[in-house]
């Protein structure tokens, strides 16, 4: 070779085998390189026994999706850009013209918007179902229902459903269950296996996990996944999110290769702040309701206690208060204005305290009627200190509202 640029991008030199470190390497590619062309036309990609192009999956794609299955305990594992596009992958691959999906009244939003969108304009129905009424979930499910969403708990408002009966209730009329497992994070409980020792076992048939919070645990990486147990299903899954061409980035990968080994201590860390800080409010008289699946008073309460008894028992790091009705959304959105360490933004699960208010009349098909009525306000604590969380909602109650 005379020329230098060729000589540089053909460089011989390779660096020997055996390097070990406690981060894996990252491995970043588009174009994979075949030593031969037999190999080009016979490598595999669907089981993971080759590589043959950056979308189909990297030595560190596979090693997060191979960690995750044993955070979850699933056998396969798809990865997403966003948890949102996880949600979207599980409706576009199981879903026809003619199929319906139904949801908890209190479901994730955007998955709310996906179904009123672009299903419903391309013939597939919906219907939402009260997330803490087995029965009611019963009486929806219908000869043309495909998939039932489960969350644990709902969204905003966080009442925690019996899942193990609307699990049974799916299961036995044949309809595929899809559970968020953002909160539960693999960590409250197992999602594959809703009663552990039990035979056979007791699960969902996907979990879908928006790595963006916990895993992630930096409020910088947007991510999600997509967990199953069984074959079949995981190669309808993946072969839709292969023609859709979804891909992750190798350095959004490694952060959160990096962040899972501290994950369940952070967990811990945001469960004990929160609850301290929802134990505190219930004293507050500005608050009707204080929403936290720990609190005795909390709708589900019992349902979180039986099942999350065997994983952390934990309750992850958010609660929500609905302000007594004295106080106005103007009211409200200015004590969330006044407060200084808990910033207003979306998401959860990183080092920094955030606060949403919601309208929730908007939010609901109906106002549940184990939520009283006022303006509710979510609260995603982080890792700073609870003394200073709670001075922070005390000095901003006195500013706005005493």
């Amino acid at each position: 070779m005379t020329s230098l640029t060729t000589a540089l991008i053909h460089h011989p030199y390779k660096p020997p085998e055996g390097f070990v470190a406690p981060q894996p390497g990252v491995f970043k590619a588009s174009t994979v390189i075949f030593p031969d062309v037999a190999a080009m036309r016979n490598f595999e990609w669907k089981d993971k026994s080759a590589y043959t192009y950056g979308l189909h999956g990297t030595p560190t794609t596979y090693m997060l999706e191979e960690r995750l299955c044993t955070l979850e305990g699933g056998l396969q594992c798809l990865l997403l850009p966003s948890g949102l596009a996880a949600v979207a992958i599980v409706a576009l691959s199981l879903l026809r013209t003619g199929d319906e999906v139904l949801l908890p009244d209190n479901a994730y939003g955007p998955n709310k918007a996906l179904v009123e969108g672009e299903l419903k304009s391309w013939g597939i129905t919906h219907q939402y179902y009260d997330p803490m009424s087995p029965q009611d979930l019963v009486s929806r499910i219908g000869q043309n229902t495909r998939l039932v969403w489960l969350e644990a708990p709902g969204s905003v408002t966080l009442e925690f459903p019996d899942l193990r009966e609307m699990v049974r209730v799916c299961k036995a009329r044949g309809v595929l269950t899809a559970l968020d497992n953002t909160w539960g994070a693999g960590l409250a409980f197992a999602p594959f296996d809703l009663m552990p020792g039990s035979a056979p076992a007791l699960g969902v048939d996907i979990s879908v996990h928006a790595l963006t919070k916990y895993p992630s645990g930096g409020g910088d990486v947007l991510m999600g996944s997509v967990i199953t147990r069984d074959a079949s299903l995981h190669m309808r899954l993946k072969l839709t999110h292969m023609r859709l061409g979804f891909g992750v980035g190798a350095n959004d990968v490694e952060a959160v290769l990096r962040s899972l080994p501290s994950m369940s201590l952070r967990y811990r860390a945001h469960d004990e702040t929160t609850r301290a800080l929802a134990q505190w409010c219930l004293a507050q008289p500005e608050f009707a309701q204080v929403l936290h699946p720990a609190l005795p008073d909390s709708p589900g309460h019992v349902h979180w206690r039986a099942l999350c008894h065997f994983g952390l028992g934990g309750a992850a790091g958010l609660f929500s208060v609905v302000f007594d009705p004295a106080f106005g959304s103007a009211r409200v959105d200015k004590f969330c204005d006044a407060l200084q360490l808990f910033k207003i933004g979306y998401s959860w699960g990183g080092p920094a305290s955030l606060v949403v208010p919601y309208e929730l009349a908007a939010m609901r098909s109906v106002w549940p009627a184990c939520i009283k009525q006022g303006t509710l306000v979510r609260f995603s604590v982080g890792l700073e200190e609870a003394a200073d969380l709670k001075a922070d909602i005390a000095h901003a109650l006195a500013q706005s509202l005493r």
